[in-house]
């Protein structure tokens, strides 16, 4: 039987699927070659090795006729939420620092508070955040890539956070944002084993899909994971609290010390152990260039390709 390999991908813009799966399969290809596994490389470039699915939700945030403020729309619980993430985000990376930018630091966070009662709508918010993140961008390692063009794009992904957790949004059936985010992915899911590589935003769309599920998932492998950011993401993800879907076999996660989307890294001082005792096991990765949070640095790291590798080789090797 044929693997079968997952990807799950994160926030952002609408997404070229094909390309996208082409793009994340000749970076994993990459990081199986740096990790020793040149053979198994070839066969994941041609789909003898696996049969790759790359589940597609970014449709699922397209508003027909949406309107906000920089192209950024929110409601009010939306809002709130979107500034309590980037406030723990802030936060949690000045505990980081060591005092390195603490003054840009301390700014984005001045720049999160309104300078008068009356300025508390969603737009006005909205701004704040922009300016805040923008702010952020300018410190640390994010500060030698230029701010990463600027603060809007931040907090347009952050916003995509908030309307998941947000839960809201139903259709003309009733079903909430998230549902319809899940939906493609438990789709892609299909069914028998799989390996499953989920990616920012993913990793908590994967981990609530697969708590649904009962057929085996042999590895599940989350990159840059925002679940364990424990003001806003922690507490709103299902099931509370928070453990190991029953499917999964083993968990692995990876953090870059310089990815924004990571303020809280370690994922298994957060998350219960399934009944086979499974755990997440997160390790830092130390990715080349600028901006950290993409998933085909990822992917090209022999540590985070070398596991993958591993299970898929074992799952046609001879006993």
């Amino acid at each position: 039987m044929t693997p079968r390999l997952i990807f799950v991908h994160g926030i952002g813009g609408p997404r070229r699927v094909e390309r996208d799966r082409e793009r994340w399969t000749r970076a994993l290809a990459e990081g199986a070659r740096r990790a020793g596994h040149s053979d198994a490389a070839l066969g994941l470039a041609d789909g003898s090795l696996a049969n790759v699915v790359f589940a597609y939700y970014g449709d699922r945030f397209q508003r027909p006729g949406a309107q906000g403020v920089a192209g950024i729309d929110v409601d009010a619980d939306e809002t709130v939420l979107l500034k309590e993430l980037l406030i723990e985000t802030v936060q949690m990376h000045r505990e980081r620092a060591g005092g390195l930018d603490d003054a840009l630091l301390e700014r984005a966070l001045a720049q999160l508070q309104p300078r008068e009662r009356s300025a508390q709508g969603t737009g006005d918010v909205v701004r704040r955040a922009i300016n805040a993140a923008t702010t952020l961008l300018g410190a640390g390692p994010w500060g030698r890539a230029g701010q990463w063009a600027g603060g809007k794009l931040l907090i347009r992904d952050f916003a995509q956070v908030a309307r998941y957790l947000a839960r809201s949004e139903k259709d003309s059936g009733g079903h909430a944002l998230d549902e319809r985010v899940r939906q493609p992915v438990s789709d892609a899911l299909g069914s028998g084993p799989v390996v499953v590589v989920a990616h920012s935003l993913g990793s908590v769309v994967a981990f609530e899909t697969l708590h649904g599920r009962r057929e085996p998932v042999r590895l599940l492998v989350t990159l840059g994971s925002p679940l364990a950011t424990r003001g806003v993401v922690w507490p709103r993800v299902r099931p509370a609290p928070p453990g190991t879907p029953e499917c999964v076999d083993r968990w692995l996660n990876f953090w870059d010390r310089d990815d924004i989307i990571v303020p809280r890294p370690i994922l298994e001082s957060d998350v219960l152990p399934n009944s086979a005792g499974v755990l997440p096991g997160s390790s830092r990765v130390d990715s080349d260039g600028l901006w950290v949070h993409t998933a085909t640095k990822y992917l090209a790291h022999p540590d985070v390709a070398g596991p993958v590798m591993e299970v898929l080789r074992s799952w046609t090797s001879p006993a």
